[in-house]
């Protein structure tokens, strides 16, 4: 059945505008790339830190677009019965034994009966292929699954097409809008980064990490988002097990504001540190070590913390 294209936006400002619309602020060359894959009709890789906001663009774009998402999440060992399609062995096993009650001979309609196309259960990338409209396809954190699995996307990503031995190639008829995200555990095979446009995406500055608190967190007052992004800032410049992404720096505003903090000073970061922090060791250098003593000391230097009495 025919069905309306997905509108493509006609410019790098329009992706701007239309990512914002649904708040998510990107950077210009993160739009551009967006935009290129749209326009050219390519996959896009996008690898950067875990919790700066890959995942969250192939959603707000599916919305943004008004198309479906389709995710598959890698994992160690994912295959192809999970990841594209299997037979339904039980109503195959249901129609053998029809067969035998009904004491029918023909073997070969049977065997084509059995893999025929309604036998084939659809998974995430089978079903990005036959739908109506072009969905958003989200391949998301492909570095979690194992490099064989990759040379199977191949056709994929490449031809919009995927091939069933019992029943030949299946071909999207409006090709899907391809993400992959990894957070680069592991290194993605040449091959496959040759069939994508990339993009690195990268912790946002002060300005636009604050624009994002403020339309995530809008029950924050401007001094507190002001703080916790400052705070944050500096955090990530610590070699951390693990650095807080956007995500936690949105968490941890809603948390102080769950706790009425007004502004941060020592005890409402201590009490919460476990909401930006999400590791022990890294938990222990700011208590223990002082590390956070010592990023409130350096705020209260450049005036974007009050001075608390004593």
């Amino acid at each position: 059945m025919a069905s309306d294209p997905v509108p493509s936006p006609a410019s790098v400002d329009e992706v701007l505008a239309l990512l914002a619309g649904h708040d998510y602020l990107a950077s210009r060359r993160l739009a551009t790339a967006v935009f290129l894959a749209l326009k050219l009709g390519r996959p896009l890789l996008l690898e950067g830190e875990a919790g700066v906001g890959k995942t969250e663009l192939a959603k707000v774009l599916a919305r943004a677009l008004d198309t479906p998402l389709i995710r598959l999440q890698c994992y160690e060992g994912l295959d192809i019965a999970s990841a594209a399609y299997e037979w339904n062995v039980a109503r195959q096993m249901l129609e053998i034994r029809i067969a035998e009650a009904l004491h029918q001979a023909d073997r070969d309609r049977l065997v084509a009966g059995l893999y025929s196309r309604e036998m084939l259960i659809e998974r995430p990338l089978l079903q990005a292929l036959t739908q109506p409209r072009s969905p958003v396809l989200l391949i998301d954190e492909l570095d979690r699954a194992d490099e064989p699995f990759e040379a199977f996307l191949l056709e994929v990503l490449a031809e919009a097409q995927l091939s069933v031995p019992e029943l030949g190639t299946i071909r999207a008829e409006h090709p899907p809008i391809v993400i992959l995200t990894s957070n680069r555990t592991r290194e993605i095979h040449d091959a496959l980064k040759r069939r994508c446009l990339y993009a690195w995406v990268d912790y946002p500055d002060a300005a636009r990490e604050l624009d994002i608190v403020a339309r995530k967190a809008p029950g924050a007052g401007d001094r507190l988002a002001s703080q916790v992004v400052a705070f944050v800032q500096k955090a990530r410049q610590l070699e951390l097990f693990k650095a807080p992404g956007v995500a936690e720096t949105i968490d941890w505003v809603n948390a102080l504001v769950a706790i009425d903090a007004m502004s941060l000073d020592p005890q409402s970061v201590s009490d919460t540190l476990g909401v930006l922090l999400k590791y022990q060791d890294d938990i222990a250098r700011f208590e223990d070590g002082g590390a956070a003593a010592a990023i409130l000391a350096e705020l209260h230097a450049e005036g974007i913390l009050e001075r608390q009495p004593a």
